[in-house]
Formats: structure tokens, sequence, C-alpha cells
């Protein structure tokens, strides 16, 4: 019989393909679908060398699945405007729904904790949907002269539109547990309250022992300062679902139909039934991170 060499035998295990790029013809394993750029300049290892950061990705998948759902809006955007031609979006919308359903997690390896402005988890999930569409609609993986990352699965898109837009989705889908959370711990507030109301304690201020007050009473105040929370955030869902897409890269919608705005805006809203809105001045709302930063008062 036969004896492979290791590396010979890795060949045999798993098969391969080839993928183009303008910088020439690079070998893929056909065990993945991570593309050139991913592999490239975003290789997990780097990332998981500052300390702290090596799970960051896996206690993300909110963000992976809203990035998948703002991908899904805009293919069908791009689709509606005839951007993308029928066969190519179904199969990218294909795509996208596996995402948001959590399969291919294991092909987003980079942590959330990244410089580039996101851009690095943009081209991750464009070269994911690419190279899984393509597998949808019967071609190889890394064949992007049929479907392409950045020319069909990023059409009129930008990472500086589309992060932020993910991210403010992945924050709304985080509030529903936090909330439910957050009630529970109120009403155990209450109810110590309730059970010590008549339990003398001393009150501080300036980190020093000042006058009597009851648990009772710090108890309450603990669940009343909950309450507040909670009504936060209703109120702040509006605000994160203002959106920018369509303003690509510093809100000007250069390289973008003039149509998609209103048209992935519209999709999106209907796709997640939230209040998904447009910006109302693109290049502002390009640097305001105030709605993921503010405590928005009633």
């Amino acid at each position: 019989m036969l004896a492979f060499p290791p590396h010979a035998q890795e060949d045999r295990k798993h098969e391969r393909n080839f993928e183009q790029h303008p910088f020439g013809t690079r070998l893929h394993r056909q065990d993945g679908s991570a593309g050139k750029r991913l592999l490239g300049h975003s290789h997990p290892a780097r990332h998981q060398q500052l300390p702290g950061l090596r799970h960051h990705r896996q206690q993300h998948p909110e963000l992976v699945r809203a990035y998948a759902t703002v991908k899904r809006a805009c293919a069908i955007a791009n689709e509606e405007l005839g951007l993308i031609d029928v066969s190519k979006a179904e199969a990218i919308r294909a795509a996208c729904l596996e995402i948001e359903a959590g399969k291919l997690a294991d092909q987003f390896p980079v942590d959330v904790m990244q410089g580039g402005a996101g851009t690095s988890s943009n081209m991750n999930m464009n070269e994911v949907i690419a190279n899984r569409a393509l597998e949808i609609a019967g071609h190889q993986r890394g064949d992007y002269s049929y479907i392409h990352p950045n020319d069909d699965v990023n059409e009129s898109q930008s990472t500086n539109d589309t992060y932020p837009a993910a991210c403010k989705l992945a924050l709304i889908d985080a509030l529903g547990p936090l909330a439910e959370s957050t009630k529970k711990l109120a009403k155990a507030f209450h109810d110590l309250a309730d059970k010590h109301i008549n339990d003398v304690t001393i009150g501080r201020t300036q980190l020093q022992d000042a006058v009597p007050m009851t648990y009772g009473q710090e108890f309450h105040a603990f669940a009343t300062l909950l309450k507040s929370d909670l009504a936060a955030f209703d109120r702040v869902v509006p605000l994160l679902a203002q959106l920018n897409l369509g303003a690509t890269a510093i809100g000007t919608g250069i390289c973008a139909d003039l149509r998609f705005r209103q048209s992935a805006t519209k999709h999106l809203a209907q796709i997640t039934g939230l209040p998904v809105t447009a910006a109302p001045d693109p290049v502002a709302a390009m640097t305001d991170m105030a709605r993921m930063c503010l405590h928005p008062q009633p």
C-alpha cells in the first residue's frame, strides 16, 4: 500500500479550488467559505493574540445575524432596482437566511474588537455570503465571475453604512434579553424593599457614613433606577433603528444608486418589523455615534 506524505494526505482529505482575483490565483481548500481578503488580512490568530479577545466573536452571534439581515435587505433592494439579476439575488438571499439561522457560524473568525471601522467584518460577511450563494446557484466557491463579494453582495454599500446598521440592529436584538433580566432584578429589589422596610442602616455620602435610612428605602431606590432604564430601552429603539444605508463611504452616497437608500430602508423595516427609518442627514449620521453611547432622556 502506498504511503502518502502528511501534506498529500491533507490534500486528499480536503478538496481544493482556485480563487481568481486581481493579484493572481490563490488556492483554497473546500472546507470553508471565507475568501481571500479574510485569509489574507484577517487571520483569526492575529486577533487571538490580543489579551481577552479570544472569545469575543462567539459572544456576539447577534452581530453576525444582524449583518446577514442587512445584506439580505440590500440584496432585495438591488434586485428591485435592477442592479443585480434575479438568480443572483435569490442565491444571495438564501445564503443570508442560512447565516441568520445560525449556520456557517464557524466561518466568521473576525473578532468584534478590531481596527478598520469594521471592514474586516464586512468583507468576511460578503465573502461567506458570496461563496455560499455560489454553491446554492450550482457554482464552485471562489467563482467570483458569477457572484462577486464586492460587485454583487456589496453592491450600493460600504462598510461605513452597513456595519453601523448591523451593530444597531444587534443592540436592539440584545435589548430583549436584557430587558427581561432587568425586570426580574427590579422585582427582586422591590421584594427586598418590602421585606426590610423597617430595618435601619446608615446612608453614605462622600464615601462616608452620614445619616440614617432604611434598607427598604435603599432597595426601593435601586428598583426605581432599573425601571427608569427599562423605559429608556423602549425610547432608544427608534433611535437605533435610524440607519444610513445607501450613504456609502462618507454619507454622500457615492457609487450607490440614488434609489437604493429608500428601497433598502423599506425592505429592512419589512424584514425586521422594526421602525427602521433613514437618517435625515446622511453625512452627519455617518460620524454620529451618540445613539450607541447616550442614555436617552424622556
